[in-house]
Parts: structure tokens; sequence; C-alpha cells
């Protein structure tokens, strides 16, 4: 798979790209990457913070998370939940009156709409996002398939804007997620539960599409995923001081090794690690 996206394709006007997921979602599933996105400079610098909310499902409760915990960090936030599915618009929207009508623990000025769309990203008024989140979207995809959907999402967005595409296990214990501008993918995220946890290579069942089959010999992930794996068993010991000092250990032990990390220990504590996207990209041409 190339780096770089490819250039984003004609559409006619109206037209929707993607096809209707499966529209599983869960209270709280997507905090971890939500937790990421708050802290991330796309948004915070964000002259219009308008952030997407690709593909929620059957339920718009991601959608109203997302913006009250990014409300936080930007007050002025303003979130679109798009689904291609029209049915599940006219359900997100039904839940949005109720949170207007204060029947729901969302703040109801919450700004928060709904409409119709998929990977073409369409806005009220070609209004450009500064962060666009797809998440469990891309699963049931062929790999093939991934760049023209990126380059897509991507060629929607405001300079410096930034795509959040990924996945995650139904509790949103195990995610993992790609960081991409217009020129491609950046940066390459995992974010996992510690507690009870047995190998970090529990994410390789929840890695993004475009890495999901190239966890074999030969190819960067697997070498990750297996040099997590070593490093969560040498700092073993450390677990009676919590679970959080053993993973901060072994993000220590891999940047020791020349892993290139991203963040320092405060995201470590929160059980995650991020890398720039050289350091996991596919190095084959076919899985």
């Amino acid at each position: 798979m190339p780096d770089a996206s490819p250039h984003p394709r004609r559409l006619r006007p109206g037209q929707r790209v993607g096809t209707v997921t499966r529209g599983t979602t869960n209270t709280n599933r997507l905090r971890r990457v939500d937790r990421w996105i708050a802290a991330h400079p796309a948004l915070l610098h964000a002259p219009d913070p308008f952030v997407v909310d690709l593909g929620y499902g059957a339920s718009g409760v991601t959608a109203l998370e997302l913006a009250s915990r990014l409300s936080h960090v930007r007050p002025d936030v303003h979130v679109l939940g798009l689904e291609i599915e029209p049915e599940r618009v006219r359900v997100a929207r039904e839940q949005l009156e109720r949170v207007r009508a204060g029947d729901a623990h969302f703040a109801p000025d919450l700004d928060v709409d709904f409409a119709i769309g998929g990977f073409e990203v369409p806005t009220p008024g070609g209004r450009r996002p500064a962060v666009i989140r797809a998440f469990n979207v891309l699963r049931q995809y062929d790999e093939a398939e991934v760049p023209g959907a990126w380059g897509l999402m991507a060629s929607r967005l405001a300079p410096g804007g930034l795509v959040v595409e990924g996945t995650c296990d139904e509790l949103g214990r195990v995610a993992s997620w790609v960081g991409l501008g217009s020129e491609g993918p950046r940066t390459f995220t995992i974010s996992l539960r510690r507690s009870g946890l047995e190998a970090p290579s529990v994410v390789a069942e929840r890695l993004p599409k475009a890495l999901i089959h190239r966890n074999v010999p030969g190819e960067r992930i697997h070498e990750l995923l297996g040099a997590l794996d070593a490093g969560w068993r040498m700092h073993a010991p450390l677990a009676v001081y919590g679970p959080s000092q053993r993973w901060i250990a072994m993000v220590a032990t891999l940047r020791h090794e020349g892993w290139p990390v991203i963040g320092g220990p405060r995201r470590s504590r929160l059980g995650e690690l991020t890398l720039p996207w050289a350091a996991v990209a596919p190095r084959h041409p076919d899985p």
C-alpha cells in the first residue's frame, strides 16, 4: 500500500460513497480515541473546530459523546454525525431531540447535527472539517479499498486537518488508529486497557484494515507487536506498582531500542503508544 493518499475521485452531485456497516455501537466505546483527539493540535489550534463523526452506527451516541468530550478543550466545537443509512440518521435526530429537551445526560445545547453521507463527507456549504473520525468503518472493506477511502476523506479536510481512522473492540478496551493528513498517513496509535492485560499483542485483532493482514513475519507491525510483548514480559515485576508503571517502562524500553515513540510519559500513563506511520507501514505490496 502506498504511503501517500491517491488523488480523490470525481463524484456526481449527491453521490454517496460507502456501504452500510453493521452499526454496532456502545456507550463509551470510543473514549480512548476521543481523548487522543482532544489533545491533538489539529483540534486545539483549528481556526474552525468543526469535527465529523463518520459512520457513527445504529445510535448517535458516539457523536454526542465526541462533542461532549471535545467541548472541554474547545467549547466552540461543532460535531456533524454522518451515516450512509437514512434510517440511522432519523434515529440519531430523534436522540438529539431528546437531548435538546433535557431528557438525556448530555448538555441540551450541545452543538451536534446529523446528516446522510459517506466517505465523500458532505458538509453544509462545503465547510471543511478540522477532524474526521471514522472508526470501525473500514473493517468490512478489502485492503485494496483503503487508500481510496483515505484519500477521499483527506481531500475534504481543512488545511492542517486530520483524519482518524481505526477500530476497537465492543467495549473500547482495545483500540488502534491511523492519523492521516492531506499528504497521507502520519501516525499509528495503540491504546489499551492495561488492567488484566496479558499481552499488548491482543491489539492484533483490532488493527486498522491497512495493517490487520500485515501481522506476519517480515512486516514492521509484526516486529512492533513482538517488541511490545517482550517489553511487557520484561517489566512484569513492576506490576506490583500498577499496570501504568509497567506500561510506561515498556514504552521506555521500546524507545531505547530505537522505536521512534511520539509523546512522553503523560500519554504512556493512558495506555497509549504512538509512532510515525513509517515505523509500521507495510514493506510488501501484497499481504
